[in-house]
């Protein structure tokens, strides 16, 4: 798989330009605001420098799986390296439940459509924060594919190109998404500048799922956000799209970064 991370960040065509301004997630559901400090720039590219918060609510490294460091050469078998990371008082960045957002309570005799309404509701016209809901099905498929297959690339189009994120699942219900030149350089220190949370809270009783997004970096804008989230639901939950997702996993020689890279852009332009 390392070797595809490589391909992957040398495909990219156009820089970022994520933000070094102060990012912050709202105190209303429970979580601190988180004061950047700048990682050093990144020398393959120019690439412009990332954010990458200074809190004691901070993100878990994508590199840390149940307490230990996966080895990205062999991310796809789950091998451990023989470092051993401590997690000491990471914690992530989002909120963690349900009840941080909303008092469950106070939906028990609504609808699953009228619950769909309210989330979706809450969350419109908040900065930098996407709430959407799904169907038990598709939102349980998501989060047994993701355990299958937890690592994925995400190729962000803008004028005069594409930049790279990746994505890794982390149980029982978090997806943290970070710049891959970032992951590729150290994947123990890449900070996630993107989150998506999918809360399982209601799927039984409602027959819903609610998934949040929280956009950390402010060098990702509103709509670009949105479409990950909603692509990167897709890749898990689409039987075509999961193919590729577990292609790129299990069989990552097999996996074609030019075709993937290609239909992704005409989907992301249509």
């Amino acid at each position: 798989m390392l070797s595809t991370i490589h391909r992957a960040a040398r495909s990219a065509r156009c820089h970022p330009r994520l933000s070094n301004a102060r990012a912050s997630i709202s105190f209303r559901d429970g979580c601190a605001e988180s004061s950047p400090t700048t990682l050093n720039n990144v020398t393959c590219h120019n690439i412009s420098p990332v954010s990458k918060p200074r809190s004691k609510k901070m993100f878990t490294s994508l590199a840390i799986v149940d307490g230990s460091f996966i080895s990205p050469s062999s991310l796809h078998r789950h091998e451990r390296s023989n470092c051993i990371t401590c997690r000491t008082n990471f914690t992530y960045a989002g909120p963690r439940k349900l009840s941080d957002i909303l008092k469950p309570e106070l939906l028990v005799d609504k609808s699953s459509s009228e619950i769909s309404e309210i989330w979706e509701a809450y969350h419109e016209g908040k900065e930098k924060v996407h709430g959407l809901s799904l169907d038990k099905a598709r939102g349980r498929s998501i989060l047994a594919r993701a355990v299958q297959c937890p690592f994925f690339i995400h190729p962000i189009f803008r004028e005069g190109g594409h930049f790279m994120m990746v994505s890794q699942f982390q149980s029982p219900n978090y997806f943290l998404l970070a710049y891959l030149e970032d992951y590729r350089t150290d994947p123990a220190r890449a900070q996630p500048l993107l989150t998506i949370s999918i809360f399982e809270d209601m799927a039984d009783s409602k027959g819903v799922t609610l998934v949040r997004c929280d956009v950390i970096d402010r060098g990702i804008d509103e709509d670009e956000g949105k479409r990950i989230c909603n692509f990167l639901l897709d890749d898990y939950a689409n039987e075509g799209d999961f193919r590729i997702v577990h292609t790129f996993n299990k069989m990552p020689d097999a996996f074609d970064l030019d075709a993937f890279v290609k239909e992704k852009e005409r989907r992301w332009r249509a």
